[in-house]
């Protein structure tokens, strides 16, 4: 009996099978991942009216980011400020199904909306002690972590992409938050920009 389900496969899917037998030149400085299948949910809302942030701090456990750039990391779920009114919700895993939901029941009646990007979008992650010199490469962003640290992103081109780019750790260690269309092309040129440093992929 035949089937006609789809198998789901990530944007990065076909580039990270074929990266598994390269082996990096010398020790890898950098390593370049994918995070496949997180949610993504776009909320556009007033940060002045309390309703809102009442409801949506109740919803996700914590505080919308006020400040431009700035990220909060709650026990499972993200925030990422992207415009005066403007967020991105990461979940874990096929988990934005349930989050949209519940921000939509919380917010019924509220001038706001709860949009799923998820299947236009996946994160790309770049660490390793020379992650910074491979973006640099193609980044206008002061990466050094004087400028950019900590509970920080930004929207920005990475050889010529547009991501959202977050400070994940001190590894040091980037998220890019990217159009599916592009990922490919984007996790190409990282892994050339890297080169150099010892590329590894995984």
């Amino acid at each position: 009996m035949s089937s006609n389900t789809a198998r789901r496969q990530s944007p990065l899917a076909a580039f990270m099978s074929r990266a598994e037998d390269d082996e990096a030149v010398g020790p890898a400085g950098v390593v370049i991942s994918e995070r496949p299948y997180l949610g993504h949910l776009n909320l556009r809302g007033d940060p002045a009216d309390g309703e809102f942030m009442g409801a949506v701090e109740r919803t996700l456990g914590f505080a919308l980011p006020a400040a431009p750039n700035t990220v909060f990391c709650g026990e499972e779920v993200l925030a990422l400020w992207l415009g005066p009114d403007e967020w991105l919700i990461i979940t874990p895993q096929d988990g934005q199904g349930a989050v949209e939901d519940a921000l939509n029941a919380a917010l019924e009646g509220a001038v706001a909306s709860v949009t799923d990007v998820t299947g236009g979008q996946t994160v790309i992650n770049i660490s390793g002690r020379n992650a910074r010199d491979a973006l640099d490469k193609g980044c206008t962003l002061d990466l050094h972590p004087r400028a950019f640290g900590e509970r920080q992103c930004a929207q920005t081109l990475v050889a010529g992409v547009g991501v959202t780019l977050r400070w994940v750790d001190d590894t040091p260690s980037f998220d890019l938050v990217v159009r599916r269309s592009f990922a490919e092309h984007l996790a190409l040129w990282l892994r050339d920009a890297a080169l150099e440093y010892g590329a590894a992929v995984g």
